[in-house]
């Protein structure tokens, strides 16, 4: 990451100017009740021509939610910011938003699994069709599109096998034929990628992983520009119900402070245990678009300053091998949720889709455990499967 873009993101998560509202607190009380009343009738109906912006109830506007989507508009470059009870409630708002019945999605065939659910069998209900295409390929995008094509629905790095997108050329695109653009940026986080730099639309993120990162609280977020949010913010968002709490915020809040110092120490972690598995014998293939022998290395290095801590390797020993590998491991978890300071790992088949003979996939998350240790763990459970 650039230097005057790595302090910029500590002073906005770790500065708040003094508070005098609140007796001076260094942290903003927790708002923890989902009414809000007023002195007068007519601040009573003054508040409700601006629902929106002003507390009246939680499900709308809770002040310790506020702040949180400030710093989080701020962080990621947008004009507004809006917190969901989950990765998937803003995921879902944020589609809904850009479609109606009738119109034609394009995505990415390696998205998040549950967002690919959503679009290709959910939505079928309202007459939304989906099309899933190989997101690296501009071409096969753009024979994908249709006279009703309304959305291109972006993730990069991918899930599981962690492909680059070329992100501005996917958006010229979406301009050209009027259609709307979302990515999910959980993986590089704001620190690392600015997808609203690159002209996307709106952005997505589950703070269940690096925001939140301490394993204790689910939620989500959607930013954009105010053209696009504001119709979200008064549809999908109100109507849905899908909020966060102010208690989560809190938590959101604890780990976004933080963020930019992790962010260093997990590339860090993620690139030194990704580099022995690499030259391991048993590995054949590494998959983190932080190594120079990564497919899209290069795009990466465009488009991305820095790199996350979750990768995946294959590798041809069996699956059920492999998973009894992964129950040797001492300092790596059995989890799908990562992003927190613990390692994990999850084994999965490589799909029949992909070229070459039959495979098994291991995904890992580097945590905040000595990398030495981490390595040492590895290692140990390679010999004792080789045993």
């Amino acid at each position: 990451m650039e230097n005057n873009r790595l302090t910029d993101a500590q002073t906005i998560v770790a500065h708040d100017p003094h508070d005098e509202r609140h007796y001076g607190a260094v942290t903003q009380p927790i708002y923890q009740n989902s009414l809000f009343t007023f002195n007068s009738y007519d601040r009573f109906l003054e508040a409700m021509q601006d629902e929106i912006g002003t507390s009246i109830y939680t499900r709308g506007t809770n002040p310790t939610v506020k702040e949180l989507e400030h710093r989080l508009a701020k962080l990621e470059g947008g004009e507004e910011a809006r917190c969901f009870a989950s990765g998937m409630a803003a995921i879902s708002a944020s589609i809904l938003s850009a479609v109606g019945a009738g119109d034609h999605i394009v995505c990415v065939n390696e998205a998040y699994g549950p967002a690919v659910q959503f679009m290709g069998t959910y939505l079928t209900r309202f007459q939304i069709e989906t099309t899933f295409v190989d997101g690296t390929d501009l071409g096969a995008i753009e024979a994908a599109i249709r006279e009703n094509t309304k959305l291109i629905y972006l993730e990069s790095p991918t899930s599981l096998f962690f492909s680059i997108l070329d992100i501005p050329a996917i958006v010229g695109v979406a301009k050209r034929i009027g259609a709307r653009t979302i990515i999910d940026n959980t993986w590089a986080t704001p620190c690392y990628q600015r997808p609203l730099e690159m002209g996307v639309d709106l952005v997505v993120h589950s703070l269940t992983k690096y925001i939140g990162g301490h394993s204790d609280a689910l939620g989500g977020a959607v930013i954009g520009r105010s053209e696009f949010m504001k119709p979200l913010i008064k549809g999908e968002f109100m109507l849905l119900g899908g909020i966060m709490t102010p208690a989560n915020a809190n938590l959101m809040m604890r780990g976004l402070r933080t963020l930019p110092l992790r962010m260093e120490k997990y590339q860090q972690q993620g690139l030194e245990v990704a580099s022995w598995l690499e030259k391991h014998p048993r590995v054949t293939k590494m998959n983190h678009p932080g190594l120079p022998s990564h497919p899209h290395y290069e795009l990466a290095a465009k488009l991305m300053s820095g790199t996350g801590s979750l990768f995946s390797f294959e590798t041809t020993v069996p699956i059920e091998t492999m998973r009894r590998w992964a129950e040797r491991l001492r300092y790596f978890r059995i989890g799908v949720s990562w992003g927190g300071y613990e390692s994990l790992v999850t084994v999965h088949p490589v799909p029949r889709s992909r070229p070459g003979p039959a495979r098994t996939l291991v995904r890992l998350y580097i945590g905040l455990e000595s990398v030495d240790d981490i390595i040492l763990d590895l290692q140990e459970a390679f010999a004792g499967i080789e045993a």
